[in-house]
């Protein structure tokens, strides 16, 4: 027997390099007809041998097939291999089989697999309870379970005890470092993932694929080119300028900087491109909107035989929608719909962004239709859709839609139906959105107050915007300019300049939306010189070259102070904005309120020049006549209204009542409930009349007296 059992050992270590399961199987039957299933030197190496080849379940049945196996190396070995495939759920469940053998005892191979095992299925009871057990092991100081232990805290997204973990490590390996930068990554602290990149050179040692992908990856989301450079001169000298990775990461870096082509240099240089930096590159031309080099991308990609991915095509779509191009989206639609990539829930809600980014409503309404299940992503991208298309009605009642369907919103959610309450002025559906937005504990949403304090200072509840800010833990440059856009334009304009002034001495980077809500509330109080010093301030200190919107504030700001002609100069003077249709609307409005007549018919004959059709000029026309008496020139303005077939826009309003909105046009006889709407109308016009006749009645009588 120990002769077979010789020979059959020596067969086994021979078949070491063998690529097919076949011989392993033969020598495996030969073991179990020779009664041989219990030698441990046989088991250990046909579990090595089915491993190698993926063959799990093989490696079990012979694992198991000893039934008492006394060697920690197997165990170790089928757990290493289970975490390496994900099975998780096996590798814990071999781990709580192993305790139940009294003199084996786990050992610094077997925790490691152990907690790849609890990260991987975010276990975190469990995970815990193994770092008691090597506390009390002393097996800490052992730095690759400690690694790992770092790893499995940050793969729980439990950062703090990551990071105490490796501050507590007498000694660090270069995988200790690399899990605590991408701990700082993952939780969104790229600057600190940086810091500790600087770290772990300082500390002696060199940097690999994960260090540099990690790094230059934190550049990228931070989009410092200039960081991101100097550590790319560094993988040049270190030689990862061709690690599939690193590469990949360089790709993304430069473009999301920007800087296409030296994104295209390093991905035209890699010689076997991987999926991931096909899809890098895809992505930088799609951030930029170049729908066109996206396409031959994915053409050349489809030639060298490289399958698309969601992520490619959603890059695509990425590009599409920035550059608002319909006929390449729908190419890519197409595209899918060949391949068979609608499957991928990713891909239907990427479509939908699209269709809505470039105004085609119904058909994203129709996809939405067609999904086979909706989740919270998908209600979130139609519910910002149709505010971004300015369907806010359709966006409150999808967003009431979600809640019926069982899914509760978010901070998305709940930020897009507040930015409709804010378009649409609808103070008691926003109000009740703050009473959900408590019941639900998102008060520490940053983007959900800051929402909300929009919401409110949109409906002219400026107390109630005041009570959000000052709660505010931390106040960023939105949450300022909305406070200031509050007090500026609900008559507390000295309020809205205090602030702003605090808000400069906070050091907060102003930009030119905080301008104009500045140079717009000194145009409510007619502080034309505090407004020009704001508008000189923006363009000399802080070099932000004025737009037709902060042109559109200062001649605003000279109108409302009766200088229409310096309004007018100004445009003159800047050849950029002189013949804006805007700007000439705006003076043209201008005058028309202040009866600057001869001012208005040349600013309108300009306007008329551009655009004949123009209805709204032909409307300002007509009133600025009819102000000034000048009622022959009103019958000439509606006689070419008529001629041109013009007709003014209806006048479209809404109101909230019992928790519904209701909206309806000038002259509107369609809406729900017409018929009472205009009969309540007529008595109120006719208990107007009548107090008209009483009050003349009784001015008459006293004047006889």
């Amino acid at each position: 027997m120990g002769t077979i059992a010789e020979i059959l050992f020596s067969a086994s270590r021979s078949l070491r390099n063998a690529s097919s399961i076949r011989h392993i199987q033969v020598l495996h039957q030969k073991v179990i007809s020779f009664g041989l299933q219990r030698n441990m030197g046989l088991c250990k190496n046909l579990i090595d041998h089915y491993i190698k080849l993926g063959e799990y379940l093989y490696a079990d049945s012979v694992f198991r097939s000893t039934e008492t196996p006394s060697d920690i190396t197997i165990w170790n070995g089928l757990m290493a291999s289970y975490t390496k495939s994900s099975m998780f759920v096996e590798a814990i469940l071999m781990f709580e089989d192993l305790l139940q053998f009294p003199y084996l005892k786990p050992d610094g191979y077997t925790y490691p697999s152990l907690l790849k095992a609890c990260g991987g299925l975010r276990k975190v009871d469990y995970g815990e309870k193994v770092h008691g057990r090597l506390m009390k092991e002393g097996l800490l100081c052992e730095v690759v379970i400690a690694s790992a232990l770092v790893s499995f805290y940050a793969k729980c997204s439990l950062f703090l005890s990551a990071i105490k973990v490796f501050d507590e490590m007498p000694v660090r390996d270069l995988a200790c470092w690399n899990n605590l930068m991408s701990c700082y990554y993952q939780s969104g602290q790229y600057e600190k993932a940086l810091e500790y990149f600087e770290m772990m050179k300082s500390t002696g040692l060199s940097p690999d694929s994960v260090s540099f992908t990690v790094a230059i990856s934190s550049c990228a989301r931070l989009l410092d080119k200039e960081r991101g450079r100097s550590i790319h001169e560094e993988v040049l000298r270190n030689g990862f300028e061709f690690d599939p990775f690193v590469s990949s990461a360089l790709v993304d870096m430069y473009g999301k900087t920007g800087c296409l082509l030296q994104a295209k240099k390093v991905f035209d240089a890699i010689k076997d491109k991987s999926l991931v930096a096909w899809n890098a590159m895809i992505g930088s031309y799609g951030q930029n909107g170049d729908t066109v080099s996206c396409i031959e991308l994915l053409a050349r990609m489809t030639r060298e035989h490289i399958r698309p991915t969601s992520v490619t095509i959603g890059s695509l779509l990425v590009a599409c929608a920035k550059s608002a191009q319909v006929r390449h989206g729908r190419f890519a639609h197409g595209f899918m719909m060949r391949n068979y990539l609608f499957h991928d829930i990713f891909i239907h809600i990427s479509l939908l962004d699209f269709y809505f980014k470039c105004g085609c409503v119904e058909i994203a309404e129709k996809l939405f239709r067609m999904l086979p299940e909706s989740n919270i992503v998908s209600w979130n991208v139609m519910i910002s859709g149709y505010v971004s298309a300015g369907c806010y009605f359709k966006a409150l009642d999808t967003f009431d839609d979600m809640r019926k369907s069982g899914i509760q919103p978010d901070e998305i959610s709940v930020t897009s139906a507040l930015t409709a309450c804010s378009q649409m002025t609808t103070l008691e559906r926003g109000k009740r959105l703050h009473e959900y937005i408590n019941r639900n504990e998102l008060t520490s949403s940053e983007v959900v107050m800051g929402a909300l304090l929009d919401m409110y200072a949109k409906c002219g509840a400026v107390k109630e915007a005041e009570n959000i800010f000052i709660k505010l833990p931390t106040k960023d440059l939105v949450s300022w300019t909305s406070m200031i856009v509050a007090y500026g334009s609900h008559g507390r304009a000295f309020d809205a300049l205090n602030l702003f002034d605090e808000m400069i001495h906070a050091r907060v980077r102003l930009d030119r939306i905080a301008f104009l809500a500045a140079i717009s509330a000194c145009s409510h109080a007619g502080l034309v010189d505090q407004g020009l010093s704001y508008f000189n301030l923006m363009v000399g200190n802080y070099k932000i070259i004025p737009t037709i919107a902060e042109y559109s504030c200062v001649i605003d700001l000279l109108c409302r102070s009766g200088r229409l002609h310096d309004a007018y100069n100004l445009l003159l003077k800047n050849s950029s904005i002189r013949e804006d249709p805007d700007l000439l609307s705006t003076l043209l409005a201008a005058c028309s309120i202040s009866g600057d007549i001869e001012l208005g018919e040349q600013i309108g004959n300009l306007l008329l020049e551009k655009d004949p059709d123009d209805q709204s000029t032909y409307t300002i026309l007509e009133k600025m006549y009819s102000s000034g008496k000048r009622f022959d020139k009103k019958r000439e303005i509606r006689s070419k209204m008529k001629n041109l077939g013009l007709k003014k826009n209806l006048g479209c309003s809404w109101i909230e009542v019992d928790e519904r909105i209701q909206s309806f046009t000038a002259a509107d006889k369609v809406f729900a409930e017409a018929e009472s709407t205009y009969h309540c109308l007529s008595l109120l016009y006719s208990e107007i009349q009548s107090n008209d006749e009483k009050s003349v009645q009784g001015a008459g009588e006293s004047s006889f007296q």
